[in-house]
């Protein structure tokens, strides 16, 4: 397997952010996940590229892609996919779903009932699925970015604090500035259908294997024993903090050694920092901590949490 350049990477994210304009910041953190084997939440309101971003996302790294419309009739089959019996041949042929995928964007995912939801978990968590007491493995790559509209609770099953544990991070997706808007609107100038094509278009920049090696790369970059114990002690002040309910699990802490490794690599460096630890630290806490009920009625908000616990704790010299 070919060793994959930093640069290929760099020039990822500045074709992804040509297309998705303004967003510089959310194309880097999903380059983070991506890295780190993490899946994602996507959380913003209608219009905001977030569909647009994975398509690019797949178009650009050669990987297969599915969407799954998750609406609140959807079954577990729906998904997973379900053997069907022939006629002709007498045998049951599995007609897969598309969760066999390479990428898959699970849209409102919070629309659709339980039972679906712990079926798409559970393949994240075992890169597997069950059908009909068959294990059938998932591709190497199988990443997950679910996205959820954060203002419409109407029929929507929110995720329960078990499941949110198992996303890496949870990407809010805010409106672009008034200058990259403007230039948004200058590029929609075009018709839709030459924008479909234009996206057609767009040339691979690297493949799923790069991808893949990478990820061992990044395993590969160097944390020190006292960055270490500074992680740590960031999650046991998580745990300790007078305003959260619950604060980071273990599998949030090995998840934020590994984000941390993945933003370095993607600074071009082999050691991680102070300041890779506090990038990754909003996207992959903000949905795993739990406010206390006085300190929501304060008006309080975990990201302000966030930042006032990395503020806490003494960065190691």
């Amino acid at each position: 397997m070919t060793t994959p350049p930093k640069a290929a990477f760099v020039k990822l994210a500045q074709a992804l952010g040509a297309v998705i304009v303004g967003q510089n910041t959310l194309v880097r953190q999903l380059l983070v996940a991506l890295l780190s084997g993490g899946h994602v939440i996507l959380e913003g309101v209608p219009g905001t590229g977030k569909t647009l971003l994975v398509k690019v996302m797949a178009r650009l790294t050669q990987a297969e892609f599915s969407r799954a419309q998750l609406t609140p009739d959807i079954l577990p089959s729906d998904l997973l996919g379900t053997n069907i019996f022939d006629l002709n041949t007498r045998n049951f042929t599995l007609r897969k779903g598309p969760i066999f995928t390479e990428i898959l964007l699970a849209d409102e995912i919070n629309r659709t009932p339980p039972k679906t939801q712990a079926a798409l978990l559970e393949a994240m968590e075992e890169q597997q699925v069950t059908i009909d007491g068959d294990s059938l493995p998932l591709p190497d790559l199988f990443w997950v970015v679910a996205t959820q509209n954060p203002l419409e609770f109407e029929g929507t099953y929110p995720l329960p604090e078990a499941q949110l544990d198992r996303f890496l991070f949870k990407l809010v997706v805010d409106y672009p500035e008034a200058k990259a808007e403007r230039q948004m609107l200058v590029n929609a100038q075009t018709t839709l259908q030459t924008r479909r094509q234009d996206l057609a278009k767009l040339q691979p920049i690297l493949g799923v294997k790069h991808v893949l090696a990478a990820r061992q790369l990044v395993r590969q970059v160097n944390l020190t024993d006292a960055l270490l114990d500074y992680l740590l002690a960031l999650v046991q002040r998580t745990r300790q903090h007078a305003d959260l309910e619950l604060g980071a699990s273990p599998r949030c802490a090995v998840a934020w050694m590994h984000a941390s490794k993945a933003h370095a690599w993607l600074g071009d460096r082999d050691y991680v920092t102070p300041d890779d630890i506090k990038a990754v630290a909003a996207p992959l806490l903000r949905h795993r901590l739990i406010l206390r009920p006085e300190a929501q009625l304060d008006g309080l908000k975990v990201d302000d949490v966030i930042t006032g616990i990395l503020g806490q704790v003494s960065v190691p010299r």
